[in-house]
């Protein structure tokens, strides 16, 4: 019975899923001090459930943005777990009501610790572990958070206003070891520089959004190689 605990999948499953899980509670508190009722937080990261699309949902509010330009901002952010999705679906194959769970819990850490593994029953326990870990811990502290940032009262005097850009960077930082995340993090940054004198509130994050999507979609090394004919076999059309 205690066998998977032993895991080591399941315990780093289990590790991701608290460190993750505590910066719910700077959602929370950021989220209320946006405008947000406690209620309104915690349904937020209920059924969103994807940090960095709340904190630029939460981020668009608070700079002035309206619902819609913040919806598009986090809805543009999101996409990456379809993608992860597809890729996890074909791993995981779940069946049944568990496909509807499977795809509320696939984020980036549930994802990227599937993912590590290579044994089919390693992949769905750190799959599993991570997603329902964090699903859990997340939504327990963003309540904490609320609480917290209701009773602290006005955000400024506090510092809060500028901890949302700390909190999303400290989100963000583990996915920047690469050189490409790097440089996508730095163009988006420029883009929302330079657009936020000359744009209502909340679309400098949006701009940053459709930029960062564009570039996972189309950036360099996203085009197909060049077909060789040298390569290409006898009486077959275009590869597949």
């Amino acid at each position: 019975m205690l066998a998977p605990l032993r895991s080591p999948v399941v315990r780093l499953g289990l590790s991701v899923s608290l460190a993750t899980g505590l910066y719910g509670v700077s959602f929370g508190a950021l989220a209320v001090a946006a405008g947000l009722t406690i209620w309104q937080t915690c349904a937020l990261s209920l059924l969103m459930f994807t940090g960095g699309s709340q904190f630029a949902f939460i981020g668009t509010i608070a700079g002035g943005g309206g619902g819609m330009t913040a919806t598009l901002a986090a809805t543009l952010l999101g996409v990456r777990n379809a993608v992860y999705g597809v890729s996890m679906n074909a791993r995981l194959r779940p069946s049944g009501w568990h496909r509807f769970v499977a795809a509320q819990l696939t984020i980036d850490e549930s994802t990227a610790v599937g993912a590590s593994q290579v044994e089919p029953v390693e992949v769905r326990r750190g799959f599993w572990t991570t997603g329902l870990g964090v699903f859990v811990l997340w939504n327990l502290f963003t309540l904490v958070g609320a609480l917290v940032g209701a009773a602290l009262g006005d955000p400024r005097a506090w510092g809060l206003d500028g901890a949302a850009v700390a909190a999303f960077a400290g989100l963000l930082w583990p996915r920047l070891r690469r050189r490409e995340a790097g440089s996508v993090a730095v163009v988006c940054g420029l883009v929302t520089a330079l657009a936020t004198p000359f744009v209502p509130a909340g679309i400098p994050i949006l701009a940053a959004a459709v930029v960062a999507v564009g570039w996972s979609l189309w950036g360099p090394g996203r085009s197909r190689p060049a077909h060789r004919p040298g390569r290409a076999r006898p009486g077959r059309g275009r590869p597949r």
